[in-house]
């Protein structure tokens, strides 16, 4: 059995390259245009993060994914992903079919937060001319939306169930959280935002509605962050607006991102016209027959605009730091044999899973199979071969083995 899987939702102003980054990510082709409201129905697809095959410094030639993929080195573990419709002014308030579409966000654990950091679509995602609109108030509108949805959503249930329970209840924390799993909220969720809002000490049966929408708040930035990616990198009006996302929204929040190169290049790769792994800095053409001089001149812009000036298209670092840095995944990995670091058939590292950080042995056992974590007995550190009990806390990289009474079917 996987860790339970982890969804990350792409969200923003309609017309500002979410399709583009979708597809740019997962490889599915969707209808993309230059016009509001080209993505209606949500697109779900698979896209990967890239960390260091563990093969690689096992002084293994090789492994052997049972999903995803590895290439030159470079595991690719697959995450998922929802692409919802474009958002304008007032869709909190069902403008757009706004609530409709944000509804499609519930189960999401982080939001990546499309820009278009050439500031080259009205508020309404009319294409204008580069520069014309401000990004950074862009960025502040869809945010307000969003947690104005959030909100809604939060008032919805307290008012209609919550509220009704709390005379009953003793564990009033647990209670919330129960109440709240439904939109991908978790009690340690709603711990962290009562921390943060100020109102760990105060009885929920005296909150005011004004503490409830400080909690909501808070909730919103704890159960489903955002991080931005600011589209549209490659245009010379998006340098400056990327500088000033990133003073407004921290260093840590905002990814130049260009993911029409992005999806340029991998298109190219299954082609065999050119070597590109995602997330590196350039790419070789292995023909350049296969090219006209036209085509040539579109590529070394790429390289130039993009690859140099940011030392990528941006794509495969918003979607590690996504995972690795907002959600504070790491990866492990389980195996049978500590010796040849393989599964019952002999596969080598044949899994990768990305679990939250803190996650102790047991909790691993539990992800691998249900038995296991009943009947843990005691894990194996492959990499040290050192036996550690169920409170271990695993770290990046481990090489993990469960022993337990009853073995896996």
């Amino acid at each position: 059995m996987p860790p339970p899987e982890k969804l990350i939702g792409i969200v923003g102003k309609t017309n500002v390259g979410k399709s583009t980054l979708f597809s740019a990510i997962t490889m599915i082709p969707v209808k993309i245009s230059n016009h509001p409201f080209t993505t209606i129905e949500p697109n779900i697809g698979i896209g990967y993060v890239r960390i260091k095959c563990a093969h690689v410094d096992l002084g293994l030639p090789s492994c052997n994914p049972r999903t995803g993929y590895c290439l030159n080195g470079n595991r690719f573990v697959p995450v998922k992903l929802i692409d919802v419709a474009g958002l304008i002014p007032g869709a909190s308030q069902g403008r757009g079919l706004g609530n409709k579409f944000m509804d499609d966000l519930r189960q999401a654990d982080v939001l990546i937060h499309v820009v278009d950091a050439s500031g080259s679509t009205d508020p309404e995602g009319r294409p204008v001319r580069p520069g014309t609109y401000d990004p950074v108030e862009e960025a502040m509108v869809i945010q307000n939306e969003i947690d104005e949805w959030f909100w809604n959503v939060v008032k919805r249930l307290w008012e209609s169930k919550i509220q009704k329970g709390l005379l009953s209840v003793t564990d009033q924390v647990d209670y919330l959280a129960r109440n709240l799993s439904g939109i991908s909220v978790t009690k340690h969720h709603v711990i962290k935002a009562l921390r943060e809002a100020g109102l760990e000490n105060k009885n929920l049966k005296n909150w005011s509605l004004d503490d409830l929408r400080i909690f909501s708040k808070a909730l919103r930035r704890v159960s489903k962050p955002i991080i931005i990616a600011a589209n549209k990198a490659d245009i010379p009006e998006a340098y400056e607006n990327i500088k000033r996302l990133k003073e407004v929204f921290g260093e840590e929040l905002v990814v130049p991102v260009s993911s029409l190169a992005e999806l340029v290049l991998k298109k190219l790769v299954s082609e065999n016209a050119i070597r590109y792994i995602p997330g590196d800095p350039d790419f070789e053409i292995v023909d350049d027959k296969k090219f006209s001089p036209r085509d040539l001149k579109a590529l070394e812009i790429i390289r130039k605009d993009v690859l140099r000036k940011y030392g990528g298209t941006g794509v495969q670092i918003l979607l590690n730091k996504a995972v690795f840095d907002i959600l504070q995944l790491i990866p492990v990995y389980p195996v049978e044999d500590i010796n040849k670091y393989t599964d019952h058939s002999g596969n080598i590292l044949p899994d990768v899973y990305l679990v939250p950080k803190g996650t102790t042995a047991r909790e691993l056992a539990y992800m691998i199979h249900t038995e296991l974590g009943e009947s843990f007995l005691y894990a194996v550190n492959a990499l040290t071969k050192e036996r550690v009990g169920e409170d271990y806390i695993l770290r990046p990289g481990d090489i993990i083995r469960v022993v337990a009474a009853k073995a896996r079917r």
